[in-house]
């Protein structure tokens, strides 16, 4: 009996001793209570006085969030943790103090990040620190596609403030810390770890959100994701949530992303993101085959916008982008990221894969927010072509050139160049690669059509060498895309 006492003391204190050496460089509850201390003096709690909004003007914020997300985005007032407060019916609506988010504070001179729709339409801005003091923000700057803010109070003293983290070093499995005010209730403390990274929630054109189980819900908003170093991670922006709680799935801003835009923010009142000029597509099996790519990284040109730094730099549609300053792109979303964290007028070197061979070229980068403010209406007139229709049976394609008379019918804009299709045959190749009635084919094989004859050319010399299939550009609804027709 001794011996079989002894024997589980041993095991006892053999598995103690491992899961001490497993959790070896974690802290322990005493050592994340004085981490969450020191933390929480710079985290906030944000309200505003939100503007008047008329009654049939019932959208949110990020409209095209899928509806399991939006729930995060909803408006509190203080106290009140299940919605908005209705109006009397016969009674205008009031402007009205709300505790809509966080913050946290990243100079001691009085700089605070939050969240963009936290504060959008507000009228005015206060933050509370943890000690109940109330100071008046005022708005330096918003970015609506990363959706964050950037704030400035004047404290009367300096300020406990906190750093951003690298958060390309984090690992999924890292432990995290949540600080925020959710549902008003003041400043809360949940913990958790990285569930996953490069999360897509069709926010925006830059989503790439770590993914955590710590717990966040509405009133999270714009507070900050800690590391065990007491660094910014990320700012927490999202939840999934089918029953408006947290179910342990949200979503953080990671701070690489963030830091150069509040940089921005404070610099310049905005941000300044590089521009090329092109819009484009992802690379499919089909299309990196009939462009001889080994595999389908890389980035498809579908259209290279006229005057715009792309062009002047030489590229042009049916180029794949595989390098952009040294960085191997592999998808869309990669390419827009490198390119926006670029220096505005800087000179970008772009590797491109173009007629099987890759090609470098040059390209001065322009200013996306310019080019968004100052988008010229002007359309380049194109040569307007008078011709009968061609019919391709082989294809089951019918298609004309394009004249006053057939942009007005199929309602194609003047800078659309190439032949409009008139006819698709049912079950036909054209048929099952997707082309549609109106739709314009601008490129074929990489090779430029203005005119019937010469679309009707280039299928015929495909079909005589017995090619499986064609690249097409096409422009539908002034939207440009590539597709793969095949023959076979």
């Amino acid at each position: 009996m001794i011996k079989q006492y002894s024997k589980l003391i041993f095991l006892t204190i053999i598995f103690t001793f491992y899961n001490f050496s497993f959790l070896k460089g974690h802290p322990l509850s005493d050592e994340l209570a004085d981490l969450v201390e020191k933390l929480s003096p710079s985290v906030v709690n944000v309200f505003t006085v939100q503007k008047p909004k008329p009654q049939a003007n019932n959208q949110m914020p990020f409209d095209n969030i899928p509806p399991q997300f939006r729930d995060f985005f909803k408006n509190f007032p203080p106290g009140f943790p299940f919605g908005p407060q209705q109006q009397q019916p016969n009674q205008p609506e009031q402007e009205r103090p709300q505790a809509l988010g966080s913050g946290f504070v990243i100079d001691p001179s009085g700089y605070i990040v939050t969240n963009n729709h936290v504060i959008e339409q507000s009228k005015e801005i206060k933050v509370k620190f943890q000690d109940e003091t109330e100071l008046e923000a005022k708005l330096i700057g918003t970015d609506k596609l990363t959706d964050l803010a950037l704030l400035k109070v004047e404290p009367e003293k300096p300020l406990a403030y906190v750093n951003f983290a690298n958060s390309d070093l984090a690992r999924v499995g890292h432990s995290v810390i949540a600080i925020g005010n959710p549902f008003g209730l003041g400043g809360t403390v949940t913990s958790g770890i990285i569930s996953a990274f490069n999360r897509d929630i069709n926010a925006g054109p830059y989503d790439s959100f770590i993914q955590t189980d710590a717990s966040i819900n509405r009133g999270n908003s714009g507070g900050p994701l800690f590391n065990l170093e007491g660094e910014v991670l990320g700012i927490n922006t999202a939840i999934f949530s089918p029953t408006g709680g947290s179910v342990g799935i949200g979503f953080s801003i990671p701070s690489n992303l963030a830091r150069p835009i509040i940089e921005q923010l404070k610099k310049f009142g905005k941000t300044q993101r590089g521009w090329l000029g092109v819009r484009i597509q992802e690379i499919t099996p089909d299309i990196a085959k009939s462009l001889g790519l080994k595999n389908e990284e890389g980035v498809l040109i579908s259209m290279v916008n006229p005057g715009e730094p792309a062009e002047k730099g030489g590229l042009r549609a049916g180029d794949v982008i595989l390098e952009f300053n040294g960085k191997k792109i592999k998808d869309v979303k990669s390419l827009q990221r490198t390119v926006a964290d670029s220096i505005v007028e800087s000179k970008a070197s772009v590797k491109v894969w173009r007629d099987k061979k890759v090609k470098s070229f040059t390209v001065k980068l322009g200013e996306l927010e310019k080019f968004n403010e100052t988008a010229k209406d002007e359309k380049k007139e194109s040569d307007e072509v008078q011709t009968n229709e061609i019919e391709l049976d082989e294809i089951g394609l019918r298609f004309a050139g394009l004249n006053n008379e057939t942009r007005q019918q199929y309602s194609i804009s003047k800078n659309v160049i190439g032949v409009v299709i008139t006819a698709v045959k049912r079950d036909s190749f054209a048929s099952k690669a997707g082309l549609n009635v109106g739709a314009v084919i601008s490129q074929i094989s990489q090779k430029n059509v203005k005119k019937p004859e010469e679309a009707k050319k280039i299928f015929e010399d495909a079909l005589k060498k017995g090619a499986e299939s064609v690249l097409l550009q096409v422009f539908e609804n002034d939207f440009s895309r590539f597709l793969i027709l095949k023959l076979k």
